[in-house]
């Protein structure tokens, strides 16, 4: 795996993460601007299932397991976009914090694709 874009992949969910936090803490819905973060950070995690599938196509073996490594790339990848989903049904301050909480799963999952890679 490409260490700098999982360490991009991480600082762009947290700062969702701490940018959706302020706005729950403010009283705020989830607003078109956050969407556009949510995008970002989602083409940012499409970017590393690309990368990590390549890589893949390659030749180069996770340490922990394909099949491991698939689906914790697959669960990055959704992780946002499905936080951004249920943000729409909820439109009041609960909304950020789905998004945030989304965001931060998927830092969590960041860590753990970079040790299952074995770096």
């Amino acid at each position: 795996m490409l260490v700098a874009l999982t360490v991009v992949v991480t600082v762009a969910a947290l700062a969702l993460a701490a940018w959706c936090g302020y706005a729950a803490y403010r009283d705020q819905p989830t607003k078109d601007w956050h969407f556009i973060g949510m995008a970002v950070v989602s083409v940012l995690a499409l970017a590393q299932l690309v990368v990590g599938i390549v890589q893949l196509g390659r030749g180069e073996q996770p340490e922990q397991g394909k099949a491991i490594f698939i689906a914790y790339l697959i669960g990055a990848f959704a992780a946002v976009p499905a936080a951004g989903f249920l943000s729409l049904t909820e439109r009041t301050r609960w909304g950020p914090v789905t998004v945030a909480a989304g965001a931060v799963v998927l830092a969590v999952l960041e860590v753990r694709l970079y040790d299952i890679w074995g770096n």
